[in-house]
């Protein structure tokens, strides 16, 4: 029994060593990218934990944008597992066209995650170039940063989240939430890289 336990402990280790926590909250990103200041920072100021990801998008930020207005619960989706999204009742269906009716997004919209989750307040909205929400109790910040990379776009996802109440939930936080977040954010971010690389750029701009 003892042998067991202790491939388990080292291997729980190694999962949670500093290099494999810095992969799990930089997975794409590059240094420069993780540690640098993003608009709407300042939103959450002093954050217990910031995970900053990234993904190289063969389109122009005209192309990923209108993806990223429409996201959310009964909007667009999340494009990542909507099957473990509506296990935890969030209503995500991801969408793959534009859809014109939630193109009109506007500073101070609220937007619900699931039909009884915390709502989220857009909070900077700069067309082609950053989207940022804020949950309603200031405790969490989701922005989205678009970078032109030649014909290309750079699109940057990054979540800062204040200290949580208690050990038990640092503890959640790190064991469960952290690797969680990694597996749902990864394949947001190469759904939406998908999706706007195969939309062709005139039907996503006839859409909006």
């Amino acid at each position: 029994m003892r042998l067991p336990l202790l491939i388990g402990a080292g291997a729980a280790a190694a999962a949670y060593s500093p290099p494999a926590r810095r992969w799990y909250l930089t997975w794409g990103a590059t240094p420069q990218e993780a540690a640098g200041r993003l608009p709407g920072d300042d939103l959450v100021p002093d954050p217990a934990l910031q995970s900053t990801r990234a993904i190289t998008i063969d389109a122009p930020p005209s192309a990923v944008w209108p993806w990223l207005v429409q996201i959310g619960s009964g909007r667009g989706g999340a494009y990542t597992y909507d099957w473990i999204e509506n296990l935890f009742g969030l209503d995500m269906h991801s969408a793959d066209r534009i859809l014109p009716q939630f193109q009109h997004l506007a500073v101070g919209d609220e937007l619900p995650v699931g039909p009884k989750g915390p709502r989220l307040r857009v909070e900077v909205l700069d067309a082609e170039q950053t989207l940022a929400f804020r949950s309603v109790d200031g405790a969490w910040l989701w922005s989205f940063h678009l970078r032109p990379d030649g014909s290309r776009t750079r699109l940057v996802s990054r979540n800062r989240i204040a200290s949580p109440a208690g050990l038990a939930h640092r503890l959640v936080t790190r064991i469960v939430m952290e690797p969680g977040s990694l597996i749902m954010e990864r394949r947001m971010l190469l759904g939406i890289k998908d999706r706007a690389e195969r939309i062709p750029q005139s039907a996503a701009s006839a859409s909006t």
